[in-house]
């Protein structure tokens, strides 16, 4: 046992890494290990002998195992003490300065587009974004029949049993916004209403969340040709570049007579997106002269003033702006991404010195 003990030992000292060390307690004490074996031939001796080296290959066996533990220790001790040389820091270097908050590329956005409607004379108008079902559908000459009032299509406000208030929705587009402003203000007017909007989208390429920015301008005097330079005006300041083409179609939609969606001219060669070129053509937003009845609920009489309104998404005309490639990405608060695509904080966009400087 003595010679046993020297050799188990030794080889427990010089176990390199906890590799070798399982190598040895496996060859010592595991199941087919040495001292294993011997344990189980003291079945064969006499009672005597048995007693007495069973206490003795006992005394070994703990005595390999306290020497196999310290030594695990040790090896941990000393990978620990290897780490932290390698990873040392000093402490007295000057600290590093934090990074600069940046601007999301919807908020700049929308900073953007209010200061180009700002020098055509629009004024920025707010509201709610918990609206009455009134505010939302009705004001707008949308029927109750319409498939954007199900709920398939429109984030509903839960309503107590036997509540006879008028039902509640998450606003769905920001035109609400048009009607307070009219009941407010009155004729003439000239607004923009930026702001976030909900509708039961999910998909790749839609969100139940995003942004849209609705303008309306109402005089005695507005035609689709005050529209028309308008956008135009709008696109070429926000684009950045000398000259856009607009394309307006035929549409559709219940609060605007005639209606009109509205596409732009650009390009896109190899990978390279252009606006104002090339021979493709883009849907960017919806249009039209103000329905009659809209100007009623409004409390502007429809006889005397008339006016158009347009609506655009934020999120889309971001996405062009910037080569922005994915929706999703907007709202994953991915900061290596917000660091790319983000804004200097004091970086204010404006139209003598440049919006996206």
């Amino acid at each position: 046992m003595t010679e046993i003990r020297g050799k188990y030992i030794g080889a427990v000292a010089g176990a390199a890494d906890e590799a070798a060390l399982e190598e040895v307690r496996l060859a010592a004490l595991g199941k087919k290990g040495e001292i294993s074996a011997m344990m189980a031939g003291l079945g064969k001796m006499d009672p005597e002998e048995r007693k007495a080296a069973g206490a003795h290959l006992n005394e070994l066996k703990s005595e390999i195992d306290t020497a196999l533990r310290a030594r695990k220790v040790s090896l941990a001790d000393a990978a620990l003490d290897a780490r932290l040389k390698s990873e040392w820091l000093d402490v007295t270097l000057p600290g590093r300065p934090r990074p600069q908050g940046t601007i999301h590329p919807i908020s700049q956005v929308q900073a953007e587009l209010t200061a180009i409607f700002a020098d055509m004379g629009f004024a920025v108008a707010e509201g709610p974004q918990v609206e009455s079902d009134w505010y939302n559908f009705d004001a707008l000459n949308i029927p109750p029949e319409h498939p954007a009032r199900q709920e398939h299509d429109t984030f509903f406000m839960h309503r107590a049993e036997g509540d006879a208030r008028p039902p509640h929705v998450l606003r769905t587009h920001t035109s609400p916004v048009q009607i307070r402003a009219m009941l407010d203000q009155g004729a003439p007017i000239r607004v923009i209403a930026p702001g976030r909007v909900y509708r039961m989208d999910m998909d790749q390429t839609h969100t139940p969340m995003f942004h849209q920015v609705e303008g309306m301008a109402i005089d005695k005097n507005i035609s689709m040709a005050n529209l028309k330079w308008v956008l135009e005006e709008f696109c070429r300041s926000f684009f950045e570049v000398d000259k856009v083409e607009l394309r307006f179609r035929a549409s559709h939609f219940p609060f605007t007579e005639p209606s009109a969606e509205v596409d732009i001219r650009y390009s896109n060669l190899g990978g390279q997106l252009k606006i104002g070129e090339g021979d493709k053509w883009m849907e960017i937003l919806g249009s039209g002269m103000m329905q009659p009845k809209v100007l009623a609920a409004g409390g502007i009489d429809p006889e005397i003033y008339q006016g158009f309104a347009f609506g655009m998404g934020i999120d889309r005309i971001a996405m062009l702006k910037y080569g922005i490639p994915d929706l999703r990405a907007f709202f994953e608060s991915d900061l290596r991404w917000l660091r790319h695509y983000g804004f200097a904080a004091l970086d204010m966009p404006d139209l003598p010195g440049g919006l996206s400087r």
